[in-house]
Protein backbone atom coordinates (compact mmCIF):
# COMPACT_ATOMS: atom_id res chain seq x y z
CA UNK A 1 0.00 0.00 0.00
CA UNK A 2 2.86 2.46 0.76
CA UNK A 3 4.46 1.71 -2.36
CA UNK A 4 1.10 2.25 -4.16
CA UNK A 5 0.77 6.00 -2.68
CA UNK A 6 4.42 6.98 -3.49
CA UNK A 7 3.55 5.98 -7.05
CA UNK A 8 0.35 7.52 -7.17
CA UNK A 9 2.34 10.88 -5.10
CA UNK A 10 4.68 10.60 -7.86
CA UNK A 11 2.76 9.78 -10.85
CA UNK A 12 1.02 13.64 -9.62
CA UNK A 13 3.76 15.24 -9.46
CA UNK A 14 5.41 14.03 -12.81
CA UNK A 15 1.63 15.10 -14.61
CA UNK A 16 1.88 18.64 -13.16
CA UNK A 17 5.52 18.89 -14.16
CA UNK A 18 5.01 16.99 -17.85
CA UNK A 19 5.98 19.12 -20.59
CA UNK A 20 3.85 18.31 -23.91
CA UNK A 21 4.88 15.02 -25.78
CA UNK A 22 7.40 15.02 -28.36
CA UNK A 23 6.37 12.09 -31.27
CA UNK A 24 9.07 11.44 -33.89
CA UNK A 25 8.03 9.45 -37.15
CA UNK A 26 9.81 6.30 -36.85
CA UNK A 27 11.51 5.70 -40.34
CA UNK A 28 13.01 8.16 -42.31
CA UNK A 29 10.36 7.68 -44.60
CA UNK A 30 7.81 11.44 -44.68
CA UNK A 31 4.52 9.90 -46.03
CA UNK A 32 2.62 9.93 -42.78
CA UNK A 33 3.99 13.51 -42.35
CA UNK A 34 2.77 14.17 -45.50
CA UNK A 35 -0.76 13.13 -44.63
CA UNK A 36 -0.47 10.34 -47.16
CA UNK A 37 -3.01 7.42 -46.40
CA UNK A 38 -2.03 4.23 -44.67
CA UNK A 39 -1.68 2.17 -48.30
CA UNK A 40 0.97 4.47 -49.62
CA UNK A 41 3.17 3.43 -46.72
CA UNK A 42 2.14 0.12 -44.96
CA UNK A 43 3.83 -3.07 -46.45
CA UNK A 44 1.31 -6.00 -46.61
CA UNK A 45 1.88 -9.64 -45.29
CA UNK A 46 1.99 -11.52 -48.49
CA UNK A 47 -2.14 -10.47 -49.49
CA UNK A 48 -0.99 -7.99 -51.75
CA UNK A 49 -3.71 -6.00 -48.80
CA UNK A 50 -1.23 -2.76 -47.21
CA UNK A 51 -4.15 -3.19 -44.24
CA UNK A 52 -2.70 -6.15 -43.24
CA UNK A 53 0.26 -4.13 -42.40
CA UNK A 54 -2.48 -2.13 -39.88
CA UNK A 55 -2.86 -2.70 -36.38
CA UNK A 56 -5.34 -5.08 -35.46
CA UNK A 57 -7.55 -8.45 -36.49
CA UNK A 58 -5.94 -7.23 -39.82
CA UNK A 59 -5.25 -10.65 -41.34
CA UNK A 60 -7.22 -14.03 -41.56
CA UNK A 61 -10.81 -12.34 -42.85
CA UNK A 62 -10.29 -10.67 -39.13
CA UNK A 63 -9.06 -13.90 -37.01
CA UNK A 64 -5.84 -13.00 -36.65
CA UNK A 65 -4.66 -10.06 -34.54
CA UNK A 66 -1.09 -8.13 -35.57
CA UNK A 67 0.27 -5.79 -32.56
CA UNK A 68 1.67 -3.46 -34.41
CA UNK A 69 2.24 -1.47 -37.53
CA UNK A 70 4.62 -2.77 -40.80
CA UNK A 71 6.07 0.36 -42.47
CA UNK A 72 7.59 -0.31 -45.80
CA UNK A 73 10.68 1.47 -47.46
CA UNK A 74 10.65 4.73 -49.20
CA UNK A 75 14.32 3.88 -50.32
CA UNK A 76 15.82 1.13 -51.39
CA UNK A 77 20.14 0.36 -52.69
CA UNK A 78 20.57 -1.35 -55.66
CA UNK A 79 20.20 -4.45 -54.24
CA UNK A 80 16.54 -4.02 -53.15
CA UNK A 81 17.55 -3.51 -49.28
CA UNK A 82 15.82 -1.16 -47.23
CA UNK A 83 17.50 2.35 -46.79
CA UNK A 84 15.17 3.75 -44.29
CA UNK A 85 16.91 4.78 -40.93
CA UNK A 86 14.64 3.97 -37.98
CA UNK A 87 14.38 6.21 -35.73
CA UNK A 88 13.27 6.58 -31.77
CA UNK A 89 9.67 7.54 -31.66
CA UNK A 90 10.23 9.34 -28.10
CA UNK A 91 12.86 10.47 -25.69
CA UNK A 92 13.61 6.89 -23.73
CA UNK A 93 15.85 4.38 -22.38
CA UNK A 94 16.95 1.36 -24.23
CA UNK A 95 15.66 -2.13 -22.45
CA UNK A 96 16.30 -4.68 -24.69
CA UNK A 97 18.27 -5.20 -27.97
CA UNK A 98 18.54 -8.39 -29.57
CA UNK A 99 21.10 -8.08 -32.42
CA UNK A 100 21.61 -11.96 -33.39
CA UNK A 101 17.71 -12.34 -35.98
CA UNK A 102 17.23 -16.13 -35.39
CA UNK A 103 16.39 -15.38 -31.54
CA UNK A 104 13.22 -13.80 -31.70
CA UNK A 105 10.29 -14.07 -34.10
CA UNK A 106 11.05 -10.41 -34.26
CA UNK A 107 14.24 -10.87 -35.81
CA UNK A 108 16.96 -8.03 -35.19
CA UNK A 109 15.06 -5.68 -32.16
CA UNK A 110 15.24 -2.60 -30.12
CA UNK A 111 12.93 -2.42 -26.87
CA UNK A 112 12.95 1.16 -25.68
CA UNK A 113 10.98 2.42 -22.36
CA UNK A 114 9.76 6.24 -21.89
CA UNK A 115 10.09 6.31 -18.51
CA UNK A 116 9.61 9.84 -18.30
CA UNK A 117 5.70 9.55 -19.63
CA UNK A 118 3.02 9.28 -17.88
CA UNK A 119 2.22 5.85 -18.25
CA UNK A 120 6.10 4.87 -19.50
CA UNK A 121 5.08 3.35 -22.76
CA UNK A 122 7.08 1.06 -24.21
CA UNK A 123 8.01 1.31 -28.27
CA UNK A 124 9.55 -1.54 -29.99
CA UNK A 125 11.12 -1.61 -33.31
CA UNK A 126 11.60 -5.32 -35.16
CA UNK A 127 13.28 -6.96 -38.19
CA UNK A 128 16.09 -4.44 -38.68
CA UNK A 129 18.94 -5.03 -40.85
CA UNK A 130 21.43 -3.55 -38.55
CA UNK A 131 21.64 -1.64 -35.17
CA UNK A 132 22.88 2.12 -34.85
CA UNK A 133 26.09 2.39 -33.38
CA UNK A 134 25.97 3.18 -29.61
CA UNK A 135 22.47 1.47 -29.43
CA UNK A 136 22.40 -0.72 -25.94
CA UNK A 137 20.55 -1.59 -23.17
CA UNK A 138 20.77 1.04 -20.59
CA UNK A 139 21.45 3.83 -23.23
CA UNK A 140 19.71 6.86 -23.00
CA UNK A 141 17.81 7.63 -26.65
CA UNK A 142 16.87 11.14 -27.87
CA UNK A 143 13.57 11.49 -29.74
CA UNK A 144 14.54 11.08 -33.79
CA UNK A 145 17.79 9.57 -32.81
CA UNK A 146 18.90 6.24 -34.98
CA UNK A 147 18.77 2.99 -33.57
CA UNK A 148 18.83 1.16 -37.14
CA UNK A 149 18.39 0.38 -40.44
CA UNK A 150 15.02 -0.81 -41.83
CA UNK A 151 15.39 -4.59 -42.71
CA UNK A 152 14.11 -8.21 -43.74
CA UNK A 153 15.71 -10.04 -40.41
CA UNK A 154 13.60 -13.11 -38.49
CA UNK A 155 13.46 -15.73 -36.83
CA UNK A 156 12.09 -18.70 -37.33
CA UNK A 157 10.23 -17.93 -40.55
CA UNK A 158 11.50 -15.92 -43.54
CA UNK A 159 10.54 -12.54 -44.71
CA UNK A 160 11.70 -12.23 -48.16
CA UNK A 161 13.75 -8.92 -49.40
CA UNK A 162 10.45 -7.19 -51.29
CA UNK A 163 8.50 -7.16 -48.00
CA UNK A 164 11.55 -5.51 -45.62
CA UNK A 165 9.27 -3.33 -43.20
CA UNK A 166 9.70 -1.99 -39.77
CA UNK A 167 7.51 -3.64 -37.05
CA UNK A 168 6.73 -0.66 -34.76
CA UNK A 169 4.78 -1.10 -31.49
CA UNK A 170 3.57 1.04 -28.64
CA UNK A 171 2.20 -0.33 -25.38
CA UNK A 172 2.92 -1.49 -21.73
CA UNK A 173 4.43 -4.41 -19.87
CA UNK A 174 1.84 -6.52 -18.04
CA UNK A 175 4.01 -7.64 -15.29
CA UNK A 176 7.80 -7.00 -14.20
CA UNK A 177 7.37 -10.96 -12.69
CA UNK A 178 6.66 -12.36 -16.26
CA UNK A 179 9.49 -15.39 -15.90
CA UNK A 180 7.25 -16.96 -13.05
CA UNK A 181 3.97 -16.65 -15.43
CA UNK A 182 5.96 -18.16 -18.39
CA UNK A 183 7.89 -21.18 -15.72
CA UNK A 184 4.47 -22.36 -14.87
CA UNK A 185 3.21 -22.47 -18.45
CA UNK A 186 6.59 -24.90 -19.39
CA UNK A 187 6.84 -23.91 -22.94
CA UNK A 188 9.35 -25.81 -23.29
CA UNK A 189 12.21 -23.23 -24.58
CA UNK A 190 13.43 -20.79 -22.56
CA UNK A 191 12.82 -17.45 -22.08
CA UNK A 192 15.59 -15.21 -23.89
CA UNK A 193 13.94 -11.57 -23.33
CA UNK A 194 13.17 -11.23 -20.33
CA UNK A 195 9.79 -8.99 -18.99
CA UNK A 196 10.03 -7.55 -22.81
CA UNK A 197 9.34 -11.09 -24.02
CA UNK A 198 6.23 -10.36 -27.08
CA UNK A 199 3.54 -12.38 -24.60
CA UNK A 200 4.20 -9.53 -21.73
CA UNK A 201 3.38 -6.43 -24.04
CA UNK A 202 0.20 -5.58 -24.92
CA UNK A 203 -0.05 -2.85 -27.62
CA UNK A 204 -1.69 0.04 -29.07
CA UNK A 205 -2.76 1.29 -32.21
CA UNK A 206 0.32 3.50 -32.90
CA UNK A 207 -1.53 4.94 -36.20
CA UNK A 208 -4.14 5.93 -33.82
CA UNK A 209 -1.60 7.06 -31.26
CA UNK A 210 0.32 9.28 -33.79
CA UNK A 211 -2.73 10.43 -35.22
CA UNK A 212 -4.44 11.63 -31.97
CA UNK A 213 -1.10 13.55 -31.39
CA UNK A 214 -1.49 15.30 -34.32
CA UNK A 215 -4.63 16.52 -34.36
CA UNK A 216 -3.90 17.89 -30.62
CA UNK A 217 -5.75 15.63 -28.62
CA UNK A 218 -3.29 13.65 -26.64
CA UNK A 219 -0.93 15.88 -25.49
CA UNK A 220 0.48 13.16 -22.78
CA UNK A 221 -0.04 9.06 -23.32
CA UNK A 222 -2.14 9.31 -20.67
CA UNK A 223 -4.87 11.08 -22.53
CA UNK A 224 -4.47 8.26 -25.15
CA UNK A 225 -5.36 5.79 -22.85
CA UNK A 226 -8.25 7.96 -20.76
CA UNK A 227 -10.45 7.48 -24.88
CA UNK A 228 -10.17 4.00 -24.81
CA UNK A 229 -13.23 2.30 -25.07
CA UNK A 230 -14.31 -0.44 -22.78
CA UNK A 231 -14.52 -3.78 -23.62
CA UNK A 232 -15.11 -5.20 -20.24
CA UNK A 233 -14.95 -4.13 -16.58
CA UNK A 234 -13.39 -6.87 -13.97
CA UNK A 235 -13.50 -6.89 -10.42
CA UNK A 236 -11.69 -8.93 -8.11
CA UNK A 237 -11.11 -9.44 -4.49
CA UNK A 238 -7.53 -9.88 -3.64
CA UNK A 239 -5.01 -7.82 -1.30
CA UNK A 240 -2.26 -8.08 -3.71
CA UNK A 241 -1.13 -5.01 -5.69
CA UNK A 242 -0.19 -5.92 -9.28
CA UNK A 243 3.47 -4.46 -10.01
CA UNK A 244 1.54 -2.88 -13.42
CA UNK A 245 0.01 -0.42 -10.77
CA UNK A 246 3.12 1.02 -9.12
CA UNK A 247 4.72 1.11 -12.76
CA UNK A 248 1.75 2.83 -14.25
CA UNK A 249 0.13 4.94 -11.80
CA UNK A 250 -1.07 7.39 -14.05
CA UNK A 251 -3.55 4.83 -15.27
CA UNK A 252 -4.80 4.72 -11.19
CA UNK A 253 -8.10 6.32 -11.61
CA UNK A 254 -8.24 7.47 -7.57
CA UNK A 255 -6.18 6.56 -4.85
CA UNK A 256 -6.65 4.54 -2.63
CA UNK A 257 -8.26 4.99 0.40
CA UNK A 258 -6.36 5.03 3.63
CA UNK A 259 -6.75 1.40 5.43
CA UNK A 260 -6.29 -1.81 3.17
CA UNK A 261 -7.13 -1.99 -0.35
CA UNK A 262 -9.33 -4.59 -0.95
CA UNK A 263 -9.44 -5.12 -4.75
CA UNK A 264 -9.79 -3.70 -7.90
CA UNK A 265 -12.12 -2.52 -10.65
CA UNK A 266 -10.41 -2.67 -13.50
CA UNK A 267 -11.63 -1.63 -17.38
CA UNK A 268 -10.14 -3.49 -20.66
CA UNK A 269 -10.24 -2.24 -23.77
CA UNK A 270 -10.38 -5.20 -26.77
CA UNK A 271 -7.48 -6.05 -27.07
CA UNK A 272 -6.62 -6.90 -23.44
CA UNK A 273 -4.98 -3.86 -22.10
CA UNK A 274 -6.08 -3.02 -18.27
CA UNK A 275 -5.88 0.86 -18.98
CA UNK A 276 -8.27 2.05 -16.26
CA UNK A 277 -8.10 0.82 -12.22
CA UNK A 278 -9.84 1.72 -8.97
CA UNK A 279 -9.32 0.18 -6.12
CA UNK A 280 -11.88 -1.28 -4.05
CA UNK A 281 -12.88 -0.97 0.05
CA UNK A 282 -13.43 -4.13 1.49
CA UNK A 283 -17.45 -3.19 1.62
CA UNK A 284 -17.28 -3.00 -2.38
CA UNK A 285 -15.81 -7.16 -2.68
CA UNK A 286 -17.76 -8.16 0.38
CA UNK A 287 -19.23 -11.86 0.10
CA UNK A 288 -16.65 -12.50 -3.05
CA UNK A 289 -14.43 -14.90 -3.40
CA UNK A 290 -10.58 -14.39 -3.21
CA UNK A 291 -8.59 -13.78 -6.65
CA UNK A 292 -11.55 -15.51 -8.63
CA UNK A 293 -11.74 -12.18 -11.15
CA UNK A 294 -15.63 -11.32 -12.38
CA UNK A 295 -16.79 -9.86 -15.66
CA UNK A 296 -19.28 -7.57 -14.48
CA UNK A 297 -19.55 -5.36 -17.68
CA UNK A 298 -19.29 -6.51 -21.15
CA UNK A 299 -19.61 -4.37 -24.63
CA UNK A 300 -20.98 -7.15 -26.48
CA UNK A 301 -20.77 -4.84 -30.03
CA UNK A 302 -17.46 -4.19 -29.49
CA UNK A 303 -16.49 -7.84 -28.80
CA UNK A 304 -18.71 -9.07 -31.44
CA UNK A 305 -17.05 -6.27 -33.99
CA UNK A 306 -13.32 -7.35 -33.46
CA UNK A 307 -12.96 -11.28 -33.71
CA UNK A 308 -8.98 -11.05 -33.06
CA UNK A 309 -9.46 -11.43 -29.39
CA UNK A 310 -10.98 -13.36 -26.97
CA UNK A 311 -11.51 -10.54 -23.91
CA UNK A 312 -14.88 -11.97 -22.77
CA UNK A 313 -17.36 -14.76 -23.45
CA UNK A 314 -20.76 -15.49 -22.51
CA UNK A 315 -21.39 -18.04 -20.53
CA UNK A 316 -24.55 -19.78 -18.38
CA UNK A 317 -25.77 -16.30 -18.90
CA UNK A 318 -23.76 -13.93 -17.87
CA UNK A 319 -20.01 -12.68 -18.70
CA UNK A 320 -16.85 -14.69 -18.43
CA UNK A 321 -13.47 -14.11 -19.21
CA UNK A 322 -12.24 -14.97 -22.95
CA UNK A 323 -8.68 -16.53 -23.32
CA UNK A 324 -6.32 -13.66 -24.05
CA UNK A 325 -8.07 -11.69 -20.35
CA UNK A 326 -7.56 -14.84 -19.01
CA UNK A 327 -4.07 -14.80 -19.55
CA UNK A 328 -3.34 -11.25 -18.90
CA UNK A 329 -5.33 -11.47 -15.47
CA UNK A 330 -3.09 -14.35 -14.82
CA UNK A 331 -0.08 -12.57 -15.65
CA UNK A 332 -1.52 -9.49 -13.12
CA UNK A 333 -2.49 -11.56 -10.17
CA UNK A 334 -0.76 -15.06 -10.44
CA UNK A 335 -2.92 -18.43 -10.78
CA UNK A 336 -6.75 -17.85 -9.77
Amino acid sequence: MKRLLFAFALAAAAAQAAEKLTLVWPTSGTAWAEGKPPAQWLQHAGSGDPDSGGFGGVRGGGRDFHEGLDIRPAARDARGEPLDEVRAAMAGVVRHVVSAPGASSYGRYVVVEHAALEPAVYTLYAHLARLAPGVRVGAPVAAGQALGVMGHSSGGYMIPAERSHLHFEIGLAVTRNFQAWYDRRKFGARNEHGMWNGMNLVGVDPLAFFNEWRGGRVARPVDFFARMETAARVRVATLRTPDFVTRYPALVAKPPAPGLTAGWEIRFNWTGLPFAWTPLAAADVAGWPADQPRVVEANAALIKRQRSKSVAVQRRGGWAPGKDLERVLEQLFGPH
